[in-house]
């Protein structure tokens, strides 16, 4: 029996009287009732319980049964597992994929007969080849870019050498994560070593001047689709999403060259295409001028016909009215004639019955061309518009 529960007090240390350790008893009560209770006597009467609940003990057929009911339900709860939102579970019975999982509470048979492998379906991955990108441990937050030469050198189709750098995004194919899962052992390696070989194939195929200028564009989805064919024959249950050309440069030794080349290229553009505007410009203008004149000679041909057919048209009518009367017509011409002729002159007529010995006055002044239009006043003479006109 311990020491605290010896007959006859409190211990060797506690006076009968002053169970205390200060002189005063545990709060309680008084007497033996406020004692603290012993943890050996707890442990007795849990076993005296135990022992009514099977008379045998642990060691019973019934202990033995109840024990392993227990282990058997701990384990059968061990197969629940659950798939979040952006992952498909595979489960596996006996190392044999058995189906695949949507998202949520799930159930398979638990370790060693069944397991679960989860895979992250929506997350994006990338790599880099031509290049490494490491963090630098003497600046937290900086990144530092290695080239690595053997997987950038790539030969062209016209036997140059060009550096290409570039990246591959990539995700597991939702609609089959079980390919990924089992059929390619290293995934990454797998899509480096194929985007690589793809990117190789092209550029090629491919002159250096086009990959350094205008086919960077067609060389990205050239390769992605290669890539994408190539995983899609090995099964691998990989998305290629995008193939980023990052930089396509000629190799160090030679690009100060190159650029002379492509500034020297891009000026030849510039001036082309200033030529080409000019005479985009020119040439229009010049030909609607010569269709201007063309137009010009057309009316005046055809004026001048039109013009000389209807002379030969009045000639024939006037020799026509002369034929059958050639004495009017011959009086009407002469008429015609004078009347144009003397409608645009200055005119002075002298009645011969103004009398004899009576010299006219001519206002020789007001003759003058320049000089307004004689008036026809004078003494013994002045304009007749009545008295008959020239006479023949």
């Amino acid at each position: 029996m311990p020491w605290n529960n010896q007959s006859g007090g409190g211990g060797p240390w506690r006076p009968n009287n002053n169970p205390g350790p200060w002189g005063q008893g545990p709060s309680g009560g008084s007497g033996g009732g406020g004692q603290t209770p012993d943890l050996e006597e707890l442990l007795r009467r849990s076993q005296d319980k135990l022992k009514q609940v099977m008379p045998g003990g642990f060691m019973s057929g019934f202990g033995i049964g109840l024990v392993a009911v227990a282990a058997v339900g701990i384990w059968l709860a061990s197969g629940i597992y659950t798939v979040q939102p952006n992952e498909a579970g595979l489960e596996m019975v006996f190392g044999r994929f058995t189906q695949r999982t949507e998202n949520g509470l799930r159930y398979n048979w638990p370790a060693p007969i069944g397991s679960v492998v989860k895979l992250r379906v929506t997350d994006r991955n990338s790599i880099d080849i031509g290049f490494r990108t490491r963090e630098d441990p003497r600046r937290p937050g900086n990144q530092t870019q290695t080239d690595v030469p053997e997987e950038s050198l790539m030969l062209t189709g016209d036997e140059n050498i060009a550096d290409v750098k570039f990246r591959v995004i990539w995700q597991i194919d939702g609609s089959k994560p079980q390919d990924f899962a089992f059929n390619v052992r290293d995934v990454r390696e797998t899509i480096k070593a194929v985007s690589e070989s793809a990117m190789r194939e092209i550029v090629g195929r491919t002159q250096i001047q086009k990959i350094l200028t205008a086919e960077r564009k067609v060389i990205e989805p050239a390769a992605q689709d290669l890539t994408q064919r190539v995983l899609n024959d090995y099964k691998a249950g990989v998305q290629i999403l995008q193939v980023q050309l990052l930089s396509v440069d000629p190799p160090e030794q030679v690009i100060a060259a190159f650029r002379d080349v492509t500034a020297a290229q891009q000026d030849l553009d510039r001036l082309r295409n200033e030529a080409e505007a000019y005479a985009n410009r020119v040439v229009p203008e010049a030909r609607g001028g010569a269709a201007r004149i063309l137009q010009e000679a057309e009316g005046y041909r055809e004026q001048t016909v039109a013009e000389a057919r209807g002379q030969a048209s009045r000639f024939s009518q006037v020799y026509e009215q002369y034929r059958r009367a050639p004495d009017v017509t011959r009086e009407r011409m002469y008429i015609e004639t004078m009347e144009r002729i003397l409608s645009g002159t200055n005119k002075v007529i002298v009645d011969q019955n103004s009398g004899q010995g009576v010299v006219p006055y001519l206002p020789l002044s007001q003759l003058d061309p320049s000089a307004a239009p004689a008036q026809g006043t004078g003494q013994g003479a002045g304009p007749s518009s009545s008295q008959g006109g020239p006479r023949r």
